[in-house]
């Protein structure tokens, strides 16, 4: 806890890190890509958004995989990048670009679901809770082919696992991401409970 209470004694040093974090997290890959690939506007293709998993709805997978690792390298140089003015700082930073992927300014405000921003950032911080979020997200997906399923589900559990391993700063933020993570599933969680959700490698 002691790192949530360093931020809270240097609020403007705080906000300035989340903003750094936040214009990192807020550069719209998938968007850049496909646009550079000839295949417009990712916003009209799909679920509409910009991350890796509607990237891959192009039917471009080298693309997708691009998008996927240029978005969780989002999170870990806004890690990086903050932890050299202390670890709360690289915290706060990496929820900043969880923050900027999922509500990017340029894109007013309409951006992904912030899954592979949020691993990226998570590694940096607990590189083994990393590896448990990345092995439930593939447990999850290899049965039910359901990307946002295999988000919940690794999002429900990060958080714990960090609390587990007695990072209670850590889980703290990434239980808020979480949350934020399932808002920003919430027409998916329609869809899974209604039945129609796209599998993994669909078009629709």
């Amino acid at each position: 806890m002691s790192e949530l209470v360093s931020l809270w004694n240097e609020p403007k040093l705080a906000l300035l890190w989340m903003g750094v974090g936040y214009l990192l997290g807020s550069v719209p890959f998938g968007l850049i890509l496909t646009r550079i690939a000839g295949l417009g506007d990712l916003r009209a293709i799909g679920s509409g958004n910009i991350g890796a998993t509607n990237v891959l709805r192009t039917g471009n997978k080298g693309l997708a995989a691009t998008t996927l690792l240029l978005d969780a390298l989002k999170g870990t140089a806004a890690v990086v990048v903050g932890s050299y003015a202390g670890p709360e700082y690289g915290l706060i930073a990496g929820f900043g670009a969880f923050v900027g992927h999922c509500f990017p300014i340029w894109l007013r405000f309409k951006g992904g679901k912030g899954v592979a921003t949020y691993l990226g950032a998570l590694f940096p911080i607990a590189w083994k809770i990393g590896v448990i979020f990345a092995a439930f997200w593939l447990a999850t997906a290899f049965v039910t082919r359901i990307s946002s399923a295999s988000a919940l589900t690794a999002c429900a559990i990060s958080p714990l696992m960090l609390f587990a391993i007695d990072m209670p700063s850590a889980g703290i933020v990434f239980l808020i991401i979480s949350i934020i993570c399932v808002y920003r599933h919430k027409d998916n969680i329609k869809r899974m409970i209604n039945g129609t959700e796209g599998k993994i490698g669909s078009k629709g």
